[in-house]
């Protein structure tokens, strides 16, 4: 294995950091990439079709965080192979990734397309952007195939320590989607439905673009065409580890869809403003969230090698970076949140409310850079049936019914409606640093999970 590649010798700090920048800017582009949809919408569209791409693309975020999450379990898998230096293990486990998840997205397109109609009424899409956000939601629901393929992806190359190759993929997809968004929102004036083409459009052409660039690339893993197909014990072991991190990412952005619904209640402003508030806050979320994905793939190869007081060390190290930058987050979308999210629209009520939630994430800005570490830490070792229980306890316990109850005070307010989400992440914190010191204990048990993958690619 390259030097590249390698997390399990040498420094802790300076590799982390070389590895998680790149997986911060591919972050970036990649908030910009979904961002792009709503700035062009708002600057050449209406309220309308902001509130139906703001309703739409969180529909659409959710299933594909369902994805991300079971990729992590090809992640988590290929690292930890990587890290015992079973190269040809972990070319199985890959080629049985891919075929599982040509599987999931042709799954997805067959039911999305046809449902985008019914999922759109279950979000309460109001009532004067629904047949946008429908329009959105079926067109984006086309290239699901595009959308798993351009994740799973990015989970083989993190999981082998490469964060470089998925910058290049996501630098790909965005400018062709700026490029589709001027050309079908602000030239053709299709709102909605010509973001959502932009996206598709921009998908596909990035994908088989990645493909042609990976052939020629040397990997640290061994795999061929006979790898891609249908393993029982790889494909075993990549649900076990991924379908936790997935049924969290799935239920705890339920929670923030009933949030949206909630707030698409009290009409297409405050809905607007809050969709305008979560583009935003993908960029406030942007260094924890790298983080996040940085050390799963640091502490998997640790693990795999045997080194969980290097994996801790890790952890700690990302705590301390990670807190610094979220102060930072935290002044920028408390104090300056009305100016960002003119960014995005000229509306002066849009503005308002926007800026109103930002205040209220700001805080979790601050929180996350303590949780998220926390959950890439646990999802390296495996554990990500803990990972999946402390969201859905700060989700279903904490900010679904903060988020309820503050929607019937007498004055509700978006920043009030936002202050859920700091309050679960509390919980969950603690959650997070109980389990961590319950580890401690128990580590000479050898309780750390060590999945055995199969040896090859035909049982």
């Amino acid at each position: 294995m390259t030097h590249e590649h390698n997390f399990t010798q040498g420094k802790i700090m300076a590799p982390l950091m070389k590895f998680a920048l790149p997986v911060m800017l591919a972050m970036l582009l990649q908030a910009l990439y979904g961002a792009v949809d709503l700035i062009i919408v708002g600057q050449f569209s209406d309220a309308v079709n902001v509130s139906a791409v703001s309703t739409g693309s969180q529909i659409i975020m959710t299933i594909t965080l369902v994805v991300t999450g079971l990729s992590m379990g090809v992640t988590i898998l290929t690292g930890q192979k990587i890290g015992e230096g079973r190269p040809e293990v972990a070319g199985h486990v890959v080629g049985s990734g891919i075929h599982l998840f040509i599987l999931i997205g042709m799954l997805l397109t067959v039911i999305m397309v046809p449902g985008a109609g019914a999922v759109s009424a279950l979000m309460q899409a109001p009532a004067e952007a629904f047949t946008e956000t429908v329009q959105y939601v079926r067109i984006s629901s086309a290239g699901f195939l595009f959308i798993t393929a351009y994740n799973v992806l990015g989970s083989i190359f993190r999981g082998i320590g490469d964060s470089k190759m998925p910058l290049i993929t996501v630098a790909i997809a965005t400018v062709i989607n700026i490029i589709g968004d001027l050309v079908f929102v602000a030239a053709f004036h299709w709102g909605a439905g010509g973001a959502a083409l932009a996206t598709v459009i921009a998908q596909a052409v990035s994908v088989l673009l990645s493909f042609m660039i990976i052939r020629k690339r040397k990997l640290p893993f061994v795999m061929t065409k006979k790898d891609i197909s249908f393993d029982r014990l790889n494909t075993a072991w990549i649900l076990k580890l991924g379908i936790p991190v997935a049924l969290q990412d799935l239920l705890v952005n339920i929670s923030f869809l009933v949030i949206l619904a909630i707030v698409n209640s009290m009409g297409v402003v405050y809905s607007a403003g809050l969709g305008v508030a979560e583009k935003l806050c993908m960029f406030i979320m942007l260094i924890p969230s790298s983080y996040m994905q940085s050390m799963s793939a640091f502490v998997a190869q640790n693990i795999g090698a045997e080194k969980p007081d290097r994996a801790r060390k890790a952890l700690l190290c990302g705590i301390g970076t990670s807190v610094a930058a979220g102060i930072c987050m935290f002044w920028l979308g408390f104090f300056h949140g009305d100016l960002l999210s003119m960014i995005f629209t000229k509306d002066a009520g849009i503005v308002v409310q926007a800026f109103d939630y930002l205040k209220a994430y700001a805080i979790d800005a601050l929180l996350t850079s303590f949780l998220f570490c926390f959950i890439g830490y646990f999802n390296g070792c495996g554990r990500t049936l803990f990972v999946m229980i402390q969201g859905l306890v700060g989700a279903f316990l904490v900010r679904i019914p903060v988020s309820y109850f503050m929607s019937l005070t007498d004055d509700p307010t978006l920043f009030k409606i936002g202050l859920a989400t700091p309050c679960s992440t509390i919980v969950q914190i603690v959650l997070c640093a109980g389990f961590f010191i319950i580890l401690l204990r128990k580590e000479k048990r050898g309780t750390l999970i060590e999945p055995e993958a199969s040896e090859n690619g035909n049982n």
